[in-house]
């Protein structure tokens, strides 16, 4: 009897996986959005001397 028991107990411990690929590519869909703001501020002298000489820029 003893050994019936240690047979069962043994033969429900085994496990089985199976690990497959998927049929289809993984897609990761990142919408990243980048803006970038740029704030200047002109000393009133360099403003007056870029309007006294527009060519410089």
């Amino acid at each position: 009897m003893k050994r019936v028991t240690v047979i069962l107990l043994a033969g429900g411990t085994c496990a089985c996986v199976n690990v497959s690929a998927p049929d289809k590519p993984i897609v990761i869909n990142l919408n990243i959005n980048v803006t970038q703001e740029v704030v200047y501020r002109l000393d009133g002298e360099a403003k007056s001397l870029i309007k006294q000489n527009p060519g410089i820029f």
